[in-house]
């Protein structure tokens, strides 16, 4: 279903969101959220834990159901799909890397970098070879055969990262993926995302609350108490005023 043209998102903008609300058992999890993202844009999210960082992924990602407001990707209004169209969504064209790497520890290692190409249908074959392709990439190739209980946290957490990024999807969402890592594995997981992210155009969404992490982001908002507290960028957005009274994020390439 598409709504009139009057209430559709801008054009430019592949992940758009307007006066987002959420609550957990009543308790304020994001308020009167608006942003707008374009394809290609890596945006890093900010704010200390519990200001809402999770909760807005989740909704941005169809995870959750806002109580109020919109979601769309491209001309697809997530707010109002169902549960199994949003799965669908998510299975293929989305992406998620979280903080915990989430492995199934009865696959081997590239039948869980594979999953979303298996669960959609791609051929054993095919899979294997773009899910072994991927872990090359993040040098943890020779894992492949093993299960994951042979890994230790820095490599499982790169098999979450092929695995959100096996299906090329339009875009990740990634909360916190380094926050388990040592520096030096915070900097691999990071250029790979965004070497990945550049040369596919995929969107990133970013959620951390490390300086480092958020640095690699063309631009950055705060969340602060569920609400945005501030941003800033390489360049000014020039996006509309929200009916909040706050500028919509609108990222310049």
């Amino acid at each position: 279903m598409v709504a009139p043209p009057d209430n559709a998102p801008p054009d430019n903008d592949v992940l758009w969101a307007r006066s987002l609300q959420y609550s957990h058992s009543g308790s304020p999890g994001i308020t009167g959220i608006s942003l707008g993202v374009r394809q290609g844009e890596i945006l890093a999210l900010t704010g200390p834990r519990g200001s809402g960082k999770t909760t807005l992924l989740r909704c941005l990602s169809g995870q959750l159901l806002p109580d109020e407001g919109e979601v769309w990707f491209n001309s697809l209004p997530v707010h109002t799909m169902g549960a199994l169209s949003r799965e669908r969504l998510r299975r293929d064209r989305f992406g998620w890397i979280g903080p915990e790497p989430q492995l199934l520890p009865e696959l081997k290692v590239w039948e869980n970098a594979a999953l979303p190409l298996l669960l959609s249908g791609a051929s054993h074959r095919s899979a294997k070879h773009t899910a072994c392709e991927w872990l090359d990439r993040l040098d943890i190739g020779g894992f492949a055969r093993k299960r994951p209980t042979a890994l230790g946290r820095a490599e499982s957490q790169r098999v979450a990262l092929a695995r959100a990024l096996v299906n090329q999807p339009a875009v990740i969402f990634a909360d916190e993926p380094t926050a388990p890592l040592h520096q030096a594995e915070r900097a691999l997981l990071l250029r790979t995302l965004t070497t990945a992210a550049r040369s596919h155009e995929i969107t990133v969404l970013l959620a951390t609350h490390d300086e480092e992490s958020a640095a690699v982001a063309d631009r950055r908002l705060a969340l602060l108490d569920g609400r945005w507290a501030g941003a800033s960028a390489a360049a000014p957005s020039q996006g509309p005023e929200t009916p909040e009274g706050q500028a919509a994020c609108s990222l310049s390439a």
